[in-house]
């Protein structure tokens, strides 16, 4: 069975939007993020989002191209769980409409590589709660925004979920990537 893979940066005190807007600390990478992005990216062959992630991911990867990971982003397979997007432009976009819980069960039943989700919203709380998401990546940025509404954080009241830490790894930016796999509560 296909496993779903969460790559989700976080602030050290929790927040997980607008990543993009965030201060970074002066210091150039070097490269070994983009590595460790790319390698996910390509050992996967579909994309899972909710519209919200698809509404910023979109415009931005669809703007793009020439280069591994645009191109890779472009022509992989995306599914997109939504009630309202009705016409998705970026290609290859497939919108599941019924039930996420059973429209993503079907999705790790077919046949493939790992799916890649990126962000933490809604469909990643269900995904938890149902035992459907089996690896979690907290890109952990060495920083305090200070500020924050509830929705912003990871944080949000859920079920109960167990991880047991696998892998950790510096990048020379101070950003550290956690990767958890999920503990069957079984």
């Amino acid at each position: 069975m296909r496993r779903i893979i969460n790559s989700t940066y976080i602030t050290l005190d929790g927040v997980i939007q607008n990543p993009q807007d965030w201060p970074d600390n002066g210091i150039p990478s070097d490269g070994a993020s983009l590595t460790v992005q790319t390698d996910l990216l390509f050992s996967c062959d579909a994309v899972l989002m909710g519209r919200a992630t698809y509404h910023g991911m979109a415009p931005a990867w669809m703007a793009r191209s020439g280069d591994p990971m645009s191109d890779r982003f472009n022509s992989m397979a995306k599914y997109v769980v939504s009630t309202t997007l009705a016409d998705p432009e970026w290609p290859n976009t497939t919108v599941l409409r019924g039930d996420p819980v059973a429209e993503v069960r079907r999705l790790k039943e077919r046949p493939g590589k790992d799916i890649v989700q990126y962000g933490f919203g809604q469909l990643s709380y269900a995904l938890l709660e149902h035992g459907l998401l089996d690896e979690l990546r907290l890109w952990v940025h060495p920083l305090l925004l200070g500020s924050a509404s509830p929705d912003d954080l990871l944080f949000r009241p859920a079920s109960t979920a167990q991880f047991s830490l696998v892998d950790t790894r510096s990048l020379n930016t101070g950003i550290v990537i956690l990767t958890y796999h999920a503990v069957d509560p079984g």
